[in-house]
C-alpha cells in the first residue's frame, strides 16, 4: 500500500523519533510481506529512486527520513513472532518491537532475548545492529542468537530477490548471515525476518531454544546530589564504578549475572548515581548487589539521598524505558577499562559548565563484558568483544529549533573534550573501543568533529569492516541502501 503526500495518513507516517530530522519521501509503503517488498524495490530501483526502509524509527540520525528519500518502506505492520518448528528457531518479522518480541516470547514460552531495554524499538535495525540489554553480560547479544535471516536483496541487474541465509556452514549465504550479526541496519537489502536460536542448542523443545525469563529483577538505586561532591569526590566515585567492572567483566564471573547502568545528570538537573539489577533467582542475589554498591562508593565520603531496592517481575513497566519522540543528539563509546584520570577531569568539566544547557543532558555508562566477550571479535559482525562498559551521552530532549544550535554545542565540544587525546573521537586504544553502531553518530564522519585520522567505519567495525564491504558488494553491488554511516561496497 502506498501512501502518498496528499493521503490523510502521510503526516503520521513521516513523523522521525528523532524530530530533528524531516523527510518529504513521495510515498511510504505500507507492507505486509516480503514479496511486496521485492515489487517495491523493483519498481523503484527501476524509476532510479532513492530508498529507504524503516522498522521502529527509533533511529539517532537521518537514516530512514532525509530529505533525499523518495520512496519509504515502512515493515512496521510485519510484527509477527511464533516459534517455527521447521528450523526449530522462533521467527520475529522484522517490524516487530522489542515489547512486542518479549510479550510474545515470555508468555509463550517463558523464554527471551538479551535485548534493549526500550520497547518501542524495532527488532529490525536492533539485531542487525547487535543489540545489547540488561542481560547481555549474563546471555550475550541480542545477535548471538541469530540463526537465520530473510533479506529481500537487489542484484547488479535491479532485479530483487528474496534470500534466506543461516548461521550452518554449509549454506551458501551464511556471509549474508554474518552481516547482520552487526552489521547495522540499512546496509545490504530489507530484513523481514529473523530466526532466533541459542547456538550449540539441538532440543525440539521451543522452551529450551532461548535463555529462560527471569521471574522477578531485583534492582537497587543509589542516587546523589551534585552540592554533595566536588571534583575529587566525583572522580573517586567514577573511577570505583569503571574499576568494578574491570574486575568483574569475566565471561565466567558470579558478577557477570549483574547489569548496571551510571547516570550524571548535569548540574543543573541536579542528580546521579547508579543502578543495579539482578535476576532474583540468581544465588545470593542480593549480596552481589550489595558487595557492587558498597565497592562503587567505597571511600567517596557521601550519603546517597537516595537509596532504594526493588523487585519487579521481568515484563514489569519498571524494568523497562520509553524515549518519547523529541529532539536529540546523542554520542556513544566503548570502553576496554576505566577513563584515564584527564577524561574524568573533562567529565566532570562539561557536567558542571556553568553555561546554560538543556536539565535533561546526561553522561550515562552501561555494564558491558561477561558472556558477551566470550564469543570472537571475528565470529560475529560485532567486532566489540573486550569491552567493559559502554558510554551514551545525550544532548537531552527539547521541542523547539530554536534550541539545536546551543545544545548540540554542548554535547560536541563536551564528546571531543573526553576524547582531545585522541582527535576527538574514541579511536580504539588501551583504554577506548570505538563506538556502536546501533548508536549512530554522524559526526564520527566528519573531519570537524573526528581529528583522528581514524575512520568512522573503524570506529564501529574495527577489522570486520573489510568483510563487511565484500558483503556489500556481493548483495547490494548498486549501494541501493544506503545513509550517512552505510557500509561503502569494495
Amino acid at each position: 500500500m502506498a501512501v502518498g503526500r496528499s493521503d490523510p495518513r502521510y503526516p503520521s507516517l513521516i513523523t522521525p523519533w528523532n524530530r530533528r530530522f524531516q523527510g518529504n519521501p513521495q510515498n511510504v509503503h505500507i507492507v505486509q510481506s516480503a514479496q511486496q517488498i521485492a515489487e517495491v524495490l523493483s519498481d523503484a530501483v527501476g524509476a532510479k529512486k532513492r530508498i529507504s526502509v524503516r522498522s521502529g524509527g527509533h533511529c539517532f540520525e537521518n537514516f530512514t527520513s532525509s530529505p533525499d528519500i523518495q520512496e519509504l518502506i515502512d515493515v512496521s505492520q510485519m510484527s509477527d513472532v511464533y516459534y517455527d518448528p521447521k528450523r526449530r528457531a522462533f521467527a520475529v518479522e522484522s517490524g516487530a518491537t522489542l515489547g512486542q518480541v518479549y510479550n510474545t516470547l515470555v508468555k509463550g514460552w517463558a523464554v527471551t532475548i538479551p535485548g534493549g531495554i526500550c520497547p518501542g524499538v524495532g527488532a529490525g535495525g536492533h539485531i542487525a545492529g547487535g543489540g545489547y540489554g540488561f542481560l547481555s553480560r549474563r546471555y550475550g547479544l541480542a545477535a548471538d542468537y541469530l540463526y537465520a535471516v530473510e533479506v529481500v536483496i537487489v542484484d547488479k541487474s535491479g532485479r530483487s530477490r528474496i534470500v534466506v541465509a543461516t548461521r550452518e556452514e554449509g549454506d551458501p549465504n551464511r556471509d549474508l548471515w554474518w552481516a547482520h550479526t552487526g552489521g547495522g541496519g540499512g546496509n545490504f537489502g530489507v530484513v523481514t525476518r529473523y530466526w532466533l536460536r541459542s547456538p550449540g542448542t539441538d532440543s525440539r523443545d521451543p522452551a529450551e531454544l532461548l535463555p529462560r525469563v527471569p521471574a522477578t529483577m531485583i534492582n537497587r538505586t543509589i542516587t546523589i546530589n551534585w552540592d554533595q561532591l566536588n571534583r575529587a569526590s566525583f572522580s573517586k566515585f567514577l573511577r570505583n564504578y569503571c574499576t568494578w567492572f574491570e574486575q568483574n567483566s569475566a565471561p565466567d564471573s558470579r558478577n557477570a549475572n549483574l547489569w548496571g547502568g551510571f547516570f550524571a545528570f548535569h548540574q543543573s538537573a541536579g542528580p546521579l548515581g547508579f543502578v543495579v539489577g539482578v535476576d532474583s533467582g540468581v544465588p545470593g542475589a542480593q549480596s552481589l548487589l550489595d558487595a557492587h554498591c558498597e565497592a562503587v562508593m567505597s571511600g567517596v565520603g557521601v550519603q546517597p539521598v537516595a537509596d532504594t531496592t526493588d523487585s519487579a517481575p521481568y515484563l514489569d513497566e519498571r524494568n523497562w524505558q520509553i524515549e518519547p519522540y523529541a529532539r536529540s543528539k546523542d554520542k556513544a563509546a566503548n570502553l576496554r577499562r576505566g577513563f584515564s584520570d584527564r577524561q574524568i577531569a573533562a567529565i566532570y568539566r562539561g557536567l558542571t559548565d556553568p553555561e546554560p544547557t538543556n536539565p535533561g543532558a546526561c553522561f550515562a555508562m552501561a555494564g558491558y563484558g561477561g558472556k558477551i566477550n566470550a564469543v570472537a571479535p571475528g565470529a560475529t559482525a560485532t567486532a566489540d568483544r573486550d569491552s567493559v562498559l559502554r558510554v551514551y551521552i545525550t544532548g537531552g530532549r527539547w521541542s523547539s529549533p530554536d534550541e539545536d544550535a546551543k545544545y548540540i554545542k554542548w554535547i560536541r565540544e563536551f564528546y571531543r573534550d573526553i576524547y582531545a587525546e585522541t582527535g576527538g573521537v574514541p579511536v580504539p586504544n588501551a583504554i577506548n573501543a570505538g563506538s556502536y553502531i546501533n548508536y549512530p553518530d554522524a559526526d564520527l564522519a566528519d573531519p570537524a568533529w573526528n581529528k583522528s585520522g581514524t575512520s568512522w567505519a573503524e570506529l564501529y567495525y574495527k577489522s570486520n569492516y573489510p568483510r563487511l564491504q565484500r558483503i556489500k558488494k556481493r548483495y547490494d553491488p548498486g549501494n541501493v541502501f544506503r545513509h550517512a554511516l552505510s557500509i561503502v561496497p569494495r
